[in-house]
């Protein structure tokens, strides 16, 4: 959550919800998850999960209570059929790459958020994982060994170009998992 603030907060200048160094809302609750990509303890990436069948309070998860007018700086419009609610489908939210990765290490660490974003979706009995990516999705999800189809019209959304779109986890290749060949 302090990698979180100084991303959305510090750096993208969004008006969020924080506290004590902290960035949070609504949806971190006990049925969200974190995916966070470390090095000798210092957080290089990140993504929230939630379940599409969550519910605290009045709130379900981001892109549903868009749909029904919830979320100020999400339009109703950000999908182009109703939000799923489904055990297979979950959320991904506030996804973010630290600003101090190198280029050089950048497509890296986010194989490797995605791989893991991917393991924790299966051990939750998801089977697709839904969120607001960059409008150029499909060249990013495609070069990381994934594939996703868009779920909404394209959108600028808090200075960014955006799109909702639906990622298949189901059969996700574990890249962290593949034997590397040696020289002998």
């Amino acid at each position: 959550m302090r990698a979180r603030k100084r991303v959305f907060i510090d750096h993208k200048k969004w008006d969020l919800p924080n506290t004590d160094g902290m960035e949070f809302d609504q949806y971190d609750t006990p049925e969200s998850s974190a995916v966070v990509v470390h090095e000798f303890g210092r957080v290089l990436a990140g993504v929230r999960l939630l379940p599409t069948t969550a519910h605290c309070g009045c709130y379900s998860y981001m892109l549903r209570d868009a749909q029904r007018g919830l979320i100020q700086d999400i339009p109703e419009t950000v999908l182009y059929e109703e939000a799923p609610v489904a055990p297979h489908v979950i959320e991904a939210t506030r996804l973010f790459i630290a600003q101090d990765v190198s280029a050089e290490r950048r497509m890296l660490i986010q194989l490797k958020l995605m791989n893991a974003m991917a393991r924790s979706a299966n051990a939750q009995g998801a089977k697709f994982v839904i969120g607001i990516v960059p409008a150029i999705f499909q060249r990013w999800m495609t070069r990381l060994g994934y594939s996703a189809v868009p779920m909404g019209p394209k959108l600028h959304i808090s200075g960014d170009n955006t799109q909702a779109a639906i990622m298949n986890v189901s059969s996700a290749v574990d890249w962290d998992q593949m034997p590397t060949a040696t020289a002998s």
